[in-house]
């Protein structure tokens, strides 16, 4: 499996001279700040705490000394992507006050560790008839529907930027695909969590996510859904991101009516995988990733995110909660998948039935991302001892 392209260490050297700017992050920022407001007419002296978050967030990056040039400019265009689509959403609400009103209803969190099948299940719910799981386009570019003039431009904007990541980073086609037009993450929208991490091991940013409040994230979520809801078609929103793990509270309290589809599988077989994807991504933003930090960031991100998820399951309402197996969608996709629909309470009919054939039918990962624990300096029982009796409540759900 190829992990980086050769074009990446050529723009490196292209790119060497923006680095000079990482020497005055605050001054980069406040420009990007100032083209945002000017880009999208939003005001951000009306989310400050976003604002300044996010600076944090700059001043984190840059005090990695191993961030790359490519992987400067890289962090640059997000955060300005990132403060654009929040100003925009902003000014929306501000101008058309309606938007607020709108009932985001019995929308459905499916969460879980990385690689446990949260894609797929999302691909199959996400395109039911009487679903919604935003586009990608759609959390880089959130707003109301201003015709098919603008909803091409935005698309064209979101290939331009999916083609330059998937010809740097080849390896993604096989481990998470991208595509403009179909639902992904709620990570392209929600400004702060590890999908940072993903690029930089940043221990300052890890701890201090630890302790931060996430409630602003998922009312802002709600924010963006309002406004991709008014003026359209309503329907129940599929939502999905491994993150969602270990803010329940803030999602219940946000979307009290939520359901969250758990899924679950084995974490010894599942973090190896998870690391390599860390390690594929770092290759774009650092020099050289520190492949044994990884496995125990990354470890230490989830062991954490279930320890959370499970305390904040036993405070919430029991009937929110629908527990998956992997073994239901990775090895009894058909006798299974009907029965989550009659969990979620949602209806299964026969052109669900032929799109779940159309979404199995696509290449899985097989042996195309292998993965080995030792690699990120970890054994099964590193991983073990830090999930502590998950891995048993795992195989007595695949049981049942």
């Amino acid at each position: 499996m190829r992990r980086k392209s050769t074009t990446t260490n050529v723009l490196n050297v292209l790119l060497k001279p923006t680095t000079l700017n990482q020497r005055n992050p605050d001054r980069v920022f406040d420009s990007i700040v100032a083209k945002a407001e000017k880009n999208t007419g939003g005001d951000a002296s009306a989310v400050p705490q976003f604002i300044e978050e996010f600076r944090f967030l700059m001043q984190c990056f840059v005090s990695n000394s191993g961030l790359s040039p490519m992987g400067w400019q890289s962090v640059v265009n997000d955060l300005r992507n990132r403060i654009e689509n929040r100003l925009r959403v902003q000014r929306i609400i501000a101008e058309t006050p309606a938007v607020a009103d709108e009932r985001i209803e019995r929308p459905v969190f499916i969460i879980g560790l990385p690689r446990t099948a949260t894609t797929l299940a999302h691909n199959i719910i996400a395109r039911s008839a009487d679903h919604r799981g935003p586009a990608l386009w759609e959390w880089m570019f959130t707003d109301l529907d201003r015709g098919e003039a603008a909803r091409r431009r935005h698309i064209k904007s979101t290939a331009r930027m999916v083609n330059t990541f998937m010809r740097l980073a080849p390896a993604f086609k096989v481990i998470h695909p991208l595509d403009p037009e179909k639902p992904d993450e709620c990570n392209y929208l929600l400004p702060h969590g590890s999908h940072h991490l993903a690029r930089v091991l940043m221990p300052k940013y890890h701890e201090w996510l630890k302790e931060r409040d996430n409630l602003p994230d998922y009312e802002y979520l709600k924010q963006a859904l309002q406004v991709l809801q008014y003026g359209r078609d309503r329907k129940r929103w599929i939502l999905k991101s491994p993150m969602h793990l270990d803010r329940l509270p803030q999602i219940l309290k946000v979307f009290p009516d939520a359901t969250i589809v758990w899924t679950h599988r084995d974490p010894v077989t599942v973090i190896g995988s998870l690391c390599s994807m860390v390690e594929t991504t770092q290759l774009m933003h650092v020099r050289r990733p520190d492949l044994h930090a990884i496995g125990k960031m990354w470890l230490d991100v989830q062991a954490t995110a279930v320890e959370r998820g499970r305390e904040a399951r036993v405070a919430g309402p029991r009937e929110a909660f629908v527990d998956v197996p992997y073994t239901w969608l990775n090895a009894e996709p058909h006798a299974k998948v009907p029965k989550l629909y009659e969990l979620i309470g949602a209806r299964w009919t026969e052109a669900d039935a032929r799109n779940l054939d159309s979404v199995l039918a696509r290449p899985g990962i097989g042996r195309q991302h292998e993965y080995e624990l030792s690699r990120y300096g970890l054994s099964p029982t590193d991983v073990e001892n830090a999930f502590g009796d998950y891995p048993k409540l795992v195989e007595t759900l695949r049981l049942k």
